[in-house]
This record gives C-alpha cells, sequence and structure tokens, in this order.
C-alpha cells in the first residue's frame, strides 16, 4: 500500500512538471497589447524598448531603472515613425487620430504598465521604470522565435550525444543532462512541426497570381530559408543522426547504472527540489523521456519527406499549368478570325481549319504513368547478441568496480583505519581490487603533497577532504604497490 502511494505520488509530480502553470511566471493580461487592434504596433514598440534598454545587445542599465520620462521620450521617437493608430476601446481610453504624440505615449506607458511589460518602482521620490526578469527573458524568447531560420540536426545531435557521454563517462552533474534534454525536445519539436509548415507554406502559394512571385516564393522561403538545413543528408550513414541508437543505449545505462543514476538524483534533490525527493524523482524522469523521445524521430521523418514529395508534385504541376497556359492562343484565334473576315470571295471554299477533326482521342495528351519509386532503406539499427551484451555489461560491472571518487576512498581508508588515528602506507591491506585501486589514488594524492604546485596540493585536499597524508620521508617501500612512503591521518570528521 505505501509502495502503490509513493508511485501514485511520483506520477502526480511527473505530471505536473510536464504542464507547468505558464501565469504563474508571467501576468495574466500580458499578452493583452498583443491581442489587439493595435497590436503590430505594440510589437514595434517592445521589440525597440528591448533592444534600446532592456535587452541582452543594450547597454548595461542602470541598477536602479530608466526615469519614466526617458521611457517616454523612446516610445515617442518610435511613435514619429509609424502611421496613426486604430481607435481601440479596451478600457485603457482611446488614442484618436490627432493626439499630440507626447500624450499617446503616455497612454501607451501606462498601458504596458498595466498588463505586465513595464515594471514601475519608488526610488526616493522618482518612479523608475524596470523590465522584470521573467517578462525579458520571454521578450528574448520571442524575439528569436520571430527570427527562427533552418535547423541543422547535426550539430544538435553531435550535442546531445556529447552531454549525455559527459554525465556517463566523465561524471558530469544533472545539468549537462538536463541540457541534453531541453535541446531533445527542441530538435523534436522542431522536425514535428516541420510537416506542418510545408502545409501551410503550400497553402499560402498555391493564392500567388504571379508566376514569379510563386517561383521566387517557393525557392526563397521552401528550399532555403526554412526546415532542416542538412535534410539532404539525413538519410547518410555518416550522419550524427545514424548514432541514435547509440545514444538510446547511453540512456538506458544511466537509468540501469545505480551509482550514476544516484549521483543525478542527488543533483536534482540539491539543485532542483531541496528535500523533496519525489520532485527531485520526477524532473530526472522527466529530462531521461525527454531523451527518449529521440527514438520516434524516424516517424516524424517519414511523414515529412510524403509532405515534402508532396509538395514538390503539387509546385511541378503549378508551374507547368502556368507554362503551358501562358501560350498566345488569343492571339492565334484573332489571327484565324481577321483572315476568314478578309477573304475576298464569296465562299471560302478553304477554310484554315484542318480537315479532320478538331478534338479527338488521338491529339489528346498520353496519360501520364506514375513511376514506382522504391521505397528508402532503412537505417540500420545495431543490435546486440547475447554474448555482447553480457560482455558489455561484465566490462560496465568492471570499470565501475575500479572507479574511484571521494567518497568511496574515504568509505575504503575508514573501514583500514579501524577507529585509529593514523596508519603507515605500509600497513594499507591491498587484498581486494577496491584497495588497490584506493592505494594507487594514495600515491598520486602523496606524489601531489610532495609537489611544488598548487594546483596539485588543491586536487589532492579536494580528493581527501576528511584526511590528510603526510609523507615522513622519502624511503621507497618495496611490497605489493612499490611506493614512497606516507602516513594517513585521521581528522575529527573522518572518524564517523
Amino acid at each position: 500500500m505505501v509502495v502503490s502511494d509513493v508511485d501514485e505520488r511520483l506520477r502526480q509530480e511527473v505530471i505536473a512538471e510536464r504542464y507547468a502553470q505558464l501565469f504563474r511566471v508571467l501576468p495574466e493580461r500580458l499578452f493583452a497589447p498583443l491581442a489587439s487592434a493595435n497590436r503590430m504596433r505594440y510589437w514595434a514598440l517592445l521589440c525597440a524598448l528591448h533592444a534600446r534598454k532592456f535587452g541582452p545587445e543594450a547597454p548595461l542599465p542602470p541598477s536602479s531603472g530608466f526615469p519614466t520620462t526617458e521611457i517616454i521620450r523612446e516610445i515617442t521617437q518610435e511613435l514619429q515613425d509609424m502611421s496613426a493608430w486604430e481607435d481601440e476601446d479596451d478600457g485603457t481610453g482611446k488614442l484618436a487620430p490627432g493626439t499630440p504624440l507626447n500624450m499617446q505615449a503616455v497612454a501607451i506607458f501606462h498601458r504596458l504598465k498595466d498588463c505586465g511589460w513595464l515594471r514601475v518602482d519608488k526610488v526616493g521620490v522618482r518612479d523608475m521604470v524596470t523590465m522584470a526578469p521573467a517578462i525579458a527573458q520571454f521578450t528574448t524568447r520571442l524575439i528569436e522565435f520571430a527570427h527562427t531560420g533552418p535547423v541543422f540536426v547535426a550539430g544538435k545531435v553531435r550535442s546531445i550525444e556529447a552531454n549525455i557521454k559527459m554525465v556517463l563517462e566523465e561524471g558530469a552533474d544533472g545539468s549537462t543532462l538536463q541540457e541534453a534534454a531541453q535541446q531533445t525536445r527542441a530538435l523534436m519539436e522542431h522536425v514535428r512541426v516541420a510537416g506542418t509548415s510545408v502545409r501551410d507554406l503550400m497553402a499560402e502559394l498555391s493564392g500567388q497570381a504571379s508566376t514569379g512571385e510563386f517561383v521566387r516564393r517557393f525557392f526563397e522561403d521552401f528550399v532555403v530559408r526554412m526546415f532542416i538545413g542538412d535534410y539532404k543528408e539525413l538519410r547518410t550513414r555518416d550522419h550524427p543522426l545514424s548514432r541514435r541508437q547509440e545514444i538510446l543505449a547511453m540512456v538506458e545505462v544511466i537509468q540501469s547504472n545505480e551509482f550514476v543514476r544516484n549521483r543525478l538524483l542527488g543533483w536534482y534533490l540539491t539543485k532542483r527540489a531541496p528535500g523533496d525527493e519525489m520532485r527531485a524523482k520526477a524532473l530526472l524522469q522527466r529530462d531521461i523521456l525527454k531523451i527518449e523521445e529521440l527514438s520516434r524521430i524516424d516517424e516524424y521523418l517519414d511523414r515529412l519527406d510524403d509532405e515534402i514529395r508532396r509538395a514538390t508534385r503539387m509546385a511541378v504541376a503549378f508551374l507547368d499549368y502556368r507554362l503551358r497556359a501562358s501560350r498566345p492562343l488569343d492571339e492565334l484565334v484573332d489571327h484565324a478570325i481577321k483572315a476568314v473576315v478578309s477573304c475576298e470571295s464569296d465562299v471560302v471554299e478553304e477554310t484554315p481549319f484542318p480537315g479532320e477533326e478538331c478534338l479527338c482521342g488521338a491529339r489528346l495528351a498520353l496519360p501520364r504513368v506514375p513511376v514506382e519509386r522504391a521505397p528508402p532503406q532503412p537505417l540500420r539499427k545495431q543490435v546486440m547478441s547475447p554474448e555482447q551484451e553480457a560482455r558489455a555489461r561484465l566490462q560496465l560491472k568492471a570499470r565501475n568496480r575500479r572507479l574511484m571518487s571521494a567518497p568511496k576512498l574515504a568509505e575504503l581508508i575508514r573501514a583500514q583505519l579501524a577507529g585509529r588515528d593514523r596508519m603507515a602506507s605500509c600497513e594499507f591491506d591491498t587484498s581486494t581490487i577496491e584497495d588497490v585501486r584506493a592505494m594507487q589514488a594514495l600515491c598520486t594524492v602523496a606524489a601531489a603533497v610532495g609537489s611544488n604546485s598548487a594546483q596539485l596540493k588543491a586536487n589532492a585536499r579536494l580528493m581527501l577532504s576528511r584526511f590528510s597524508i603526510q609523507r615522513p620521508s622519502i624511503e621507497e617501500v618495496q611490497g605489493a604497490i612499490s611506493h614512497i612512503e606516507f602516513d594517513i591521518h585521521a581528522s575529527q570528521g573522518g572518524k564517523k
């Protein structure tokens, strides 16, 4: 019963983290200016204020903010280059035509302040204007989204693979796993919506009356600017996407390896959910699920292939129709009529029309025969045999056993001391593999302690935070492991 309650709470935490509450971070009326009749003008004002005052490219703003008059002056300068604003009746007053620019700027400023885009704080007797950090970050995201260009899948996959390798092989913390999860979600989202973007673009291009405009937009918007920059190389063997099975295998190792999972869980418990173990587990599980979505990328790519083929056929048919329809048929008909009218004889014995039928089955174009194309070859999937899997697990277990971290080294030293305050290196028992690795680590630390490098000494203190090593002499001890003699001293915290 207790286990089921824990699982249910964990499931609720995962759902809560997946469906975040947006308006816990943003004001409720934030989108009101962007949903009004003057939304384009409001957006232009926000972009200008963000670029000049509050954005990452703007000069460093004062810590207390900008005076109100300075922000109103910036709005007034932008209004000089804008067309007349439309009347609004939303409870904030109307900006009727003919209103002075300074009054318009004041009204616009107060609306942006009331909706949450700008924040006014009292500093002494002056009103100072700032933009809340969450609002500034949200505006930056909106501007970046408006300038979104083609995504190159190769760079995204390389970054995801490198981050997961750092977590698994170099002992990186949970921030690296979180970054890999965010990059995976962004990549999957872009590939998923690419097919819909193709359909929307072709529906928009089908209404173009000019053939030249259709061709220009098709090649600029469809071929060059939008969607996936390295789409042609996605199905090749050298593309980084072909290694997605290896990436998923590393994620499975992270889940199955208790040491790595506990290390990541400790980071989430410390940095993301202090004191709440359930929420930390939910956050870790959410990031792992995001990376595992990479296994569904084949479905999205197949659907994108279908949409691109359909769009290409549509564009070719449209251009073929426009080229055929551009022939001067009206001029040919007018020329034939003038030839008949200008004929001098009363009875026209010979007409300009051929003797046979003008429209018959023989003159119709032959139906197009569809060309059956072979489906693309599926990407090669690496399947491990039971023997290979057993060897891999054995190698991983052997590597983990030989891995020596600071907590593990402290535990082994504490067991060797057995309550004593001091122990000589020659007394260190090396009967097991863990003890041998601990002895090797201690020899490295002792060499660092005796060196003249401050960096090596600092690293040695980090490795032995609760113990200390002293080198009483430079005599070399001959035993199971040849080394320079040293003594291990336990501090007060090291005895516990």
